[in-house]
């Protein structure tokens, strides 16, 4: 499967639970959309290992999250808990990204080294970058679950986080094109 075949799959497997989510939070409510996202999730790990014959650990941890977090939701019946998740996960991608800084290592290099050649110094600033974005995204994560309505928490979630992910990584594009180390010239 070449690329071009595998990104339609791949953008559905990815997005699909979370605009399961949305529209079910729309139709019924955040206890249904919760009801709904836990299978979801669940069909796309399946599928993404039938269809790759891998799934990421990235992939694995958020449905962790999402059946322990959605789980207590629906048995509590507290939208609070799949709330929370989002800050949870953000929290501890950012102790992970560093901890690993404090011990001289990028591990956004472990994950991404194929889709980037950048420096030591490269790896390590936008390791850096990365951990404090996903500090802000549990912040501001935490003034929207309190401040805003369950349904305009899950479009905060949905596009707000989608959002300013995608903005934060385009804002990254002076970091990588100033330390992608040069070719020599042959």
């Amino acid at each position: 499967m070449d690329s071009t075949t595998r990104s339609a799959p791949r953008f559905w497997l990815d997005f699909g639970p979370l605009l399961l989510f949305f529209v079910a939070n729309k139709l019924w409510g955040i206890l249904a959309a919760t009801a709904v996202l836990i299978p979801a999730t669940l069909i796309a790990i399946g599928l993404s290992w039938k269809l790759e014959r891998r799934v990421s650990r990235a992939a694995l941890f958020g449905a962790a999250c999402v059946l322990v977090f959605g789980g207590l939701t629906l048995l509590f019946r507290d939208a609070e808990f799949i709330q929370i998740k989002v800050t949870v996960i953000n929290v501890l991608l950012a102790a992970v990204l560093g901890a690993g800084l404090l011990r001289g290592k990028s591990l956004l290099r472990y994950l991404l080294g194929d889709a980037f050649r950048l420096s030591d110094e490269g790896w390590r600033l936008l390791t850096l970058r990365f951990a404090l974005f996903f500090l802000c995204l549990a912040g501001l994560n935490e003034v929207a679950r309190r401040v805003l309505s369950t349904d305009a928490w899950v479009n905060f979630k949905v596009f707000g986080v989608l959002g300013l992910t995608l903005v934060f990584s385009l804002a990254q594009a002076r970091l990588l094109e100033k330390h992608t180390p040069q070719e020599p010239a042959s």
